[in-house]
């Protein structure tokens, strides 16, 4: 997904062009805006921590792109690209090094296994929508 804030910079050409160089297709994509139900919905693993308030407010202040990518290992492929959640410790070449404002506004999440892939891609996309 690529977050509000790098939507809003203009940032998605970008991104979507260092996915791609990387050897990742695009299996489905959509350009949206999340409600505040629907983004605590999506973060509801994070319900507990202090930090879901905030996470929930920013992730519904604007449009994402959400997305599913192919690649094999795509999951631990797209965390290295994407790189560590504080930009200050992500490693030069990764997209959050690149974009990313803050910890907290750090342009893109990326599924954490291939369960939660699976259970993310089908949050925003049906059958009928993924090539």
């Amino acid at each position: 997904m690529i977050k509000p804030e790098a939507v809003a910079a203009g940032h998605v050409g970008k991104i979507i062009d260092m996915i791609l160089a990387n050897g990742f297709r695009i299996h489905a994509m959509r350009y949206t805006r999340l409600s505040h139900h629907e983004a605590g919905t999506f973060y509801a693993v994070h319900k507990e921590r202090p930090f879901y308030g905030e996470l929930v407010d920013y992730m519904a202040s604007g449009p994402i792109f959400a997305a599913i990518l192919e690649k094999d290992n795509a999951v631990e492929d797209f965390r290295k690209l994407i790189g560590a959640t504080d930009p200050a410790q992500a490693e030069e070449g990764t997209i959050r090094k690149r974009f990313a404002e803050s910890k907290a506004k750090n342009a893109v999440h990326g599924s954490d296994s291939d369960a939660n892939a699976a259970i993310e891609g089908a949050y925003f996309f049906s059958t009928r929508e993924c090539y």
